[in-house]
């Protein structure tokens, strides 16, 4: 991979995180992955937030690209898109794996004078 093409990656990786920090937004993604199929309407009453509230969410996870809206007229049912959060687990997991071998908190020896 490119120095470009990863910074490509780390801005959509930071943008899907950035979409993930607000407590609302990850009761909508629960919500999401536990209910099958689409959810439209719904969501306003599971959440217990404003409608417009609701929509501002919806639009940041699906601007991330986090979420998908299908319009079902006269409503929009939105679902997790596949495999959309495998960047930030991957980003995750090589954090991960990097800090579990390293040593924390390493001091030098002190100079004996």
């Amino acid at each position: 991979m490119t120095a470009v093409q990863q910074d490509l990656e780390d801005a959509r990786t930071a943008a899907m995180a950035k979409a993930l920090g607000h407590p609302a937004r990850l009761r909508i993604l629960r919500l999401l992955a536990h209910t099958p199929g689409c959810i439209g309407g719904d969501i306003v009453e599971a959440v217990g937030l404003a409608q417009s509230t609701v929509s501002e969410h919806l639009r940041i996870l699906k601007d991330a690209g986090v979420i998908e809206g299908q319009i079902d007229p006269p409503r929009v049912c939105y679902s997790l898109s596949p495999g959309a959060l495998q960047p930030l687990s991957a980003l995750i997991e090589e954090l991960d794996v990097i800090r579990s071998g390293a040593a924390c908190c390493v001091t030098p020896a002190r100079a004996q004078g």
